[in-house]
């Protein structure tokens, strides 16, 4: 039986840091793993500090062909009627999350060091669980994502089929136009989002409007909900504030569609009142091994 990486799971932490690294020219896999071969998963998953390593569908290929998904690809961007995700995609992520930023930053750095022979660091955000888990918005975000008991069924490769234990991933940033969002009134903010700010409850499908966040992104197919498993978290600065979105599924298809409902590509001509308010400035797709592919590249 093959075993996701722990961290994907691990709930309870409030401090996140991103990195996502392009290879150096000339680079060959067997540098990439002998750079992260010192990196070990502390021994704490919950309430401690976790390290999650992806890798871009092109570089895990060539490092583990055998453990690649058939439909393991790239990011390649999607653009609607004057809004879209551009493709910003990386070899290799890094997600470390634990109890402090302190810790996190000296782990980020030492991560940086490591990869700084075969790789340029591209993209980091550090990022923080705000308040009961909300986004900058107010309102609670992740109120659909299934409890984590369930959540290795949604999130990860079953046995018996190529790349088992391991997860699509989806990562991008997203800067909010919060000055704009907060000028609505709370109603009109509960249209854009599909939930009452103070409590999440998703508004009743005669006030709820088509356009609503929950209403594109919430996708169901022959009855059943194409579920991701999120662990989106908020970042932030005077300057600056928005979410870099994170999420893991069994089957990369479930972010195409959630990406063609959201920027209005899917055919009914609909897009998601939220990406008014708030840009895509990055966004890649990433596979993270189980842990005996991993491990198996790193004995």
């Amino acid at each position: 039986m093959a075993d996701a990486q722990p961290g994907i799971f691990a709930l309870g932490t409030r401090s996140h840091h991103h990195l996502e690294f392009d290879l150096l020219p000339g680079t060959e896999p067997a540098a990439v793993i002998d750079a992260l071969r010192g990196l070990r998963e502390p021994p704490v998953t919950a309430g401690g500090e976790n390290i999650v390593l992806g890798f871009g569908a092109d570089l895990w290929r060539r490092i583990a062909p055998a453990q690649a998904p058939d439909v393991l690809a790239p990011f390649t961007g999607v653009q609607g009627n004057g809004r879209g995700m551009p493709a910003t995609q990386h070899d290799v992520w890094v997600w470390i999350h634990g109890t402090g930023p302190d810790i996190l930053l000296d782990t980020a750095r030492a991560v940086a060091h490591a990869l700084s022979t075969c790789a340029v660091l591209a993209l980091e955000q550090a990022a923080f669980v705000y308040r009961d888990s909300r986004d900058l918005t107010g309102f609670i975000d992740g109120t659909e994502n299934p409890p984590v008991f369930e959540a290795p069924e949604v999130a990860i490769i079953p046995d018996g089929e190529t790349g088992a234990g391991g997860s699509f991933v989806i990562a991008s940033k997203w800067v909010h136009d919060l000055d704009r969002f907060h000028r609505l009134s709370q109603a009109d903010q509960e249209g854009v989002i599909g939930r009452t700010k103070p409590d999440s409850v998703e508004l009743a499908d005669a006030v709820k409007p088509a356009t609503a966040h929950i209403a594109r992104v919430v996708i169901e197919e022959d009855g059943a909900e194409l579920e991701l498993f999120r662990r989106s978290t908020p970042y932030g600065t005077v300057r600056e504030a928005g979410l870099y979105f994170l999420a893991f599924s069994a089957d990369p298809t479930r972010f195409d569609k959630m990406l063609a409902r959201m920027f209005g590509v899917s055919g009914d001509g609909l897009h998601d009142q939220l990406t008014d308010f708030s840009t895509p400035v990055s966004g890649a797709y990433y596979f993270a091994p189980s842990l005996q592919a991993l491990a198996s590249q790193f004995s």
